[in-house]
């Protein structure tokens, strides 16, 4: 809750480290004397300046060094956050090699206690083998020696 009450803090201190600057370049370099007045006359126009610029320097002085204490601790509590987001990350990856190793040992200790055998089911489809009987079917193609005998039969005349 600190922090953003910092941070918004922050914002309204710049915004007021600005308007004084602005201010002090508005004022201007130190009034020129008037040979017009007498002496004590621009004493005390230059005395005034000063005063008034030694006023918003001050106050510039303390806005800034609240900025700086707030700026420090922000960086504070940043350093903070990244050593506890660290701190994180190295016991995720701690907790990830253990249980790396963990599987890894389990699988092995299963590989070693069990030793490899055939499975006892047997298989869903039948192995192609060559029958050994013939086949009751003609063969498609034609044999290569022809027969001897062939009826002979009356060519068809056309009329």
């Amino acid at each position: 809750m600190t922090e953003i009450q910092i941070s918004a803090n922050l914002h309204d201190l710049k915004q007021k480290i600005d308007q004084i600057e602005s201010e002090l370049q508005k004022s201007g370099d130190s009034p020129e004397q008037l040979p017009e007045l007498i002496d004590s006359a621009n004493l005390l126009r230059k005395n005034e300046f000063l005063v008034h610029s030694d006023q918003k320097k001050t106050e510039l002085i303390s806005v800034y060094s609240i900025y700086a204490k707030s700026m420090e601790s922000i960086l504070t509590s940043l350093s903070e956050i990244k050593n506890e987001l660290k701190n994180i990350l190295q016991d995720q990856s701690s907790l990830m090699k253990s249980s790396k190793t963990k599987s890894k040992s389990k699988t092995k200790s299963k590989s070693k206690t069990k030793p490899k055998t055939k499975p006892k089911t047997k298989p869903k489809t039948k192995p192609k083998t060559k029958p050994k009987t013939k086949p009751k079917t003609k063969p498609k193609t034609k044999p290569k020696t022809k027969p001897k005998t062939k009826p002979k039969t009356k060519p068809k005349s056309k009329k």
